[in-house]
């Protein structure tokens, strides 16, 4: 009996708490107030951040893309990069052929303060004129205010 009416008392209060809204507004309240919004153009933008930072060929401004807690598991090294030293030996050597990279196909996941962006996309060095295809995968989180990568695997496309 007292469960009942332990219920009726919480429906109750929650009927009368959110007298007004519908459960879409109740969730995006809810959301907004806890999570970083970011929606599918959010998230090329921050490939595209990513990628101008390639095209800059300065490899600070491409680490300082990923989360101080971060891995990095690179096209063309077997090492897997877990300091921002370690990133940035990387990148200066990645970048040394002035690499520019386009997604060819992506498929994106968008969560509370957490984005999934995986697929394949292509590199073209200009110093060389190679064309590499590849699958990627990048987590990304805010950390202080901005979207940050907190893991990012490539890897060179099989022929077949």
């Amino acid at each position: 009996m007292r469960c009942h009416l332990a219920v009726a008392l919480l429906t109750s209060v929650l009927l009368t708490a959110c007298a007004g809204t519908t459960p879409a507004t109740r969730q995006a309240t809810t959301a907004s107030a806890s999570c970083t919004p970011i929606d599918q153009a959010g998230v090329a933008a921050l490939f595209e951040e990513w990628n101008r930072a390639v095209e800059s060929g300065n490899p600070d401004a491409v680490v300082a893309l990923y989360a101080p807690h971060s891995l990095l598991l690179p096209t063309v090294s077997k090492q897997p990069r877990l300091s921002a030293a370690d990133k940035r030996d990387y990148f200066v050597h990645f970048l040394h052929d002035a690499p520019s990279g386009s997604i060819d196909q992506r498929f994106v996941d968008i969560g509370c303060d957490s984005v999934v962006d995986a697929g394949l996309y292509t590199f073209r060095f200009a110093r060389t004129g190679a064309v590499v295809p590849a699958r990627y995968s990048y987590t990304w989180k805010p950390v202080d205010g901005r979207w940050l990568i907190t893991s990012h695997h490539s890897s060179v496309l099989p022929p077949q």
